[in-house]
């Protein structure tokens, strides 16, 4: 039993956010289930991962919300996936802005417009929990009362208790995803290349573990979201299992044939040092850098453990790339992009 609409045509699906990461393979599997897939850009958008020509396109001027009601006006999706957002910032102030300023309008364009859609897959992120149980290492659970200590998690959370303010009529499912990860994300190449450099970087001194979802079983789990998720739920998407740093460095170094690596571990105060450092540094060159003091806290984190047993249960969430494989293909796309 599906929320599918029972349709002769294909199914019209609006990624808004595509250029991006994790929008590129959103696009690919939408193409992948046959939908009549079109992609949300700026005018400003670089389209260099979506080259598939059955793709569509529709600019959206998020700063002018006028504006985005005539562009939507007339246009009319069965699915929407908004993968919209910022996860880094030269102002902090466009968090707010970015991650939940554009989602309102976009929605209220939405009605405006009168395409509503039969269901809407909001892209959000664990860190609109915040730190869960950093002594017992119990799995983050959707049922927590949400404590994110990063400005991109409040961000996110704010973004979140609007839908869920909407109306009932607004059929939105909330994805919280853990780590993202896969070829041309950077963040974690920065770590691989580290890894490949013979060096492993990690911080603090009380065991760390981690979680990630591969983006393509990220793509898939929006998906299967939009297809047979109940609309107003949260759900937290990760791979099952949590590596610690030791085993993320095994992993990495086997794949790029490293057998010397040093393990390096930084006190959590220099961290807070490099991180402030790099942050004042980012706004007298006007450019977003990857460590900053909301880096800081999601790397001084120890518990990224997740419980994702509500998305097994209601969508049948099943990732199918773990850890060992995921970085076996990001890792062949790095070498590859060496090579030319």
């Amino acid at each position: 039993m599906t929320d599918t609409p029972t349709t002769s045509r294909p199914l019209k699906v609006l990624i808004v956010g595509a250029g991006g990461f994790i929008g590129g393979f959103m696009a690919a599997e939408s193409l992948a289930r046959g939908y009549e897939t079109w992609c949300g850009v700026r005018e400003t958008t670089s389209r260099r991962r979506l080259t598939d020509p059955r793709l569509r396109f529709i600019t959206l001027d998020y700063d002018n919300p006028d504006r985005l009601k005539e562009q939507l006006d007339g246009h009319r999706w069965d699915y929407i996936v908004y993968n919209l957002g910022a996860t880094k910032c030269v102002n902090f102030m466009d968090f707010n802005r970015i991650n939940y300023v554009y989602l309102r309008d976009f929605t209220e364009a939405l009605e405006a417009a009168g395409a509503v859609p039969e269901k809407m897959v909001y892209m959000s992120s664990l860190s609109a929990l915040g730190p869960g149980d950093e002594r017992g290492y119990s799995p983050l659970r959707n049922d927590m009362i949400p404590a994110p200590n990063t400005r991109y998690g409040v961000s996110k959370i704010k973004a979140e208790t609007y839908l869920q303010g909407l109306p009932k009529s607004f059929p939105w499912v909330i994805l919280r995803p853990t780590g993202v990860y896969g070829p041309y994300e950077q963040d974690y190449l920065m770590m691989i290349k580290s890894i490949d450099a013979h060096f492993d970087f990690g911080v603090g001194f009380r065991r760390q573990m981690l979680t990630f979802i591969y983006v393509e079983d990220l793509a898939r789990a929006a998906f299967d979201a939009l297809e047979r998720a109940p609309v107003h739920h949260k759900y937290i998407i990760s791979e099952p299992r949590a590596y610690s740093q030791k085993e993320f460095r095994q992993i990495v170094a086997r794949e790029l044939g490293r057998r010397f690596v040093i393990p390096v571990r930084l006190p959590l105060w220099a961290l807070s040092v490099a991180c402030a450092v790099s942050e004042k540094w980012g706004a007298a060159k006007m450019k977003a850098m990857t460590l900053n003091t909301d880096k800081y806290h999601i790397m001084a984190q120890r518990n990224w453990s997740c419980d994702v047993s509500d998305a097994v249960r209601d969508f049948g969430f099943a990732p199918r790339v773990d850890l060992r494989e995921g970085i076996h293909r990001t890792v062949e796309a790095y070498r590859n992009s060496k090579d030319k």
